[in-house]
């Protein structure tokens, strides 16, 4: 049952005390105080307490390992450090034998509150079960409900993907070249501008992704469109100068427009709201192009569900699988030998004795 204040004993005490189960801690504690108003703030900061893990409190052992110590070394060997900085700060020395499944989820729910729960899980769950399992902690994490999120597979058509493509390099060169860097290599936004020169070989037409969302590097192969895409060849620093930020969604904004054949939207004043005009195309955002190469991957390239899962884009083949519909299935060609509405349907009907 949930805390709740319960009145003083006659005879016993003539104090309120604090009784019931909150998060599967159970507390029977008095509160010190005869009055009520008093007992129930130190019910609601009790009940904080648990949430944070604060309470019961458990015994400090000298040297033991800490989330702070953890993330530090998680960091340290190269890991990816986005949402790790407010994590920190909410778990700071917390023991890492402390958190547990319900100490994640309170996190969770105090850090993100109303956000979605993939994003939760990408923010929260995902990165605490990493430095935790970096530590040599032996842990399964719950994912929240809905983790995965909808499972968006919408993609462009040729004429639409080449389109945009060309409105964004008539608009600014290298977002064009960005836009088709994506579409041929199925990498996400973040691994492309994170493209490095140094790990760009032009002779065997191939680049290695050092950093992913999975944290596992990969190598992709790269057609002629996508050598092409990636303009003048240096010896070193970034491949693309974009970096997240207004400019580079405004660019890619104004590509769309242009390729339903409206006109571009005008940059807004100070204090203004941008003015963006309905278009056939503005469900499409960069993880399309990702989509759109594993569907052309699978549709036009032939490519099954394994050599999907083989080029290392995807680690759980059921990611991949989602996929499977692009392709009809070679029975579906016998729907041409259904009669159609224009020749007769009627059936010979059979002469009886009688008759």
């Amino acid at each position: 049952m949930p805390l709740k204040v319960h009145p003083p004993r006659s005879g016993k005490t003539p104090n309120y005390s604090i009784r019931g189960t909150y998060l599967g801690v159970a507390v029977d504690r008095s509160t010190g105080t005869p009055k009520k108003a008093v007992a129930e703030q130190q019910r609601k900061a009790l009940e904080a307490k648990i949430e944070r893990g604060e309470y019961p409190e458990k015994p400090k052992q000298p040297n033991a390992p800490t989330f702070l110590s953890a993330a530090v070394a998680y960091m340290k060997a190269g890991r990816r450090r986005r949402y790790v900085g407010r994590l920190i700060e909410y778990f700071k020395d917390m023991p890492l034998e402390a958190i547990d499944q319900d100490a994640i989820d309170t996190a969770a729910a105090a850090l993100y509150p109303n956000v979605s729960p993939s994003t939760r899980n990408g923010c929260v769950y995902t990165p605490v079960s990493a430095i935790l399992h970096h530590a040599g902690v032996d842990i399964t994490v719950r994912r929240p409900k809905g983790h995965k999120g909808k499972q968006m597979t919408r993609f462009l058509l040729p004429p639409d993907a080449f389109a945009i493509i060309k409105a964004a390099g008539e608009i600014d060169e290298e977002m064009g070249r960005l836009l088709t860097f994506l579409l041929y290599t199925g990498c996400r936004i973040g691994e492309a501008l994170a493209l490095k020169w140094e790990t760009v070989s032009v002779d065997r037409r191939e680049a290695y992704i050092e950093t992913s969302k999975n944290d596992e590097p990969r190598t992709v192969r790269l057609t002629q469109d996508a050598l092409d895409a990636l303009g003048p060849v240096k010896t070193a620093g970034g491949v693309f100068r974009f970096h997240q930020g207004g400019h580079r969604n405004f660019l890619f904004l104004n590509a769309k427009v242009t390729a339903c054949g409206l006109p571009p939207v005008k940059r807004p004043r100070p204090g203004q709201r941008m003015v963006i005009p309905p278009h056939r195309l503005s469900w499409v955002t960069f993880h399309t192009f990702c989509h759109t190469w594993a569907t052309w991957l699978r549709r036009f390239g032939g490519a099954d569900l394994q050599g999907l899962v083989a080029t290392g884009r995807w680690r759980d083949p059921r990611s991949a699988a989602r996929y499977a519909h692009v392709v009809s299935h070679e029975e579906w060609a016998r729907v041409e030998m259904l009669p159609t509405m224009g020749k007769s349907m009627e059936m010979p009907v059979k002469k009886t004795k009688a008759q």
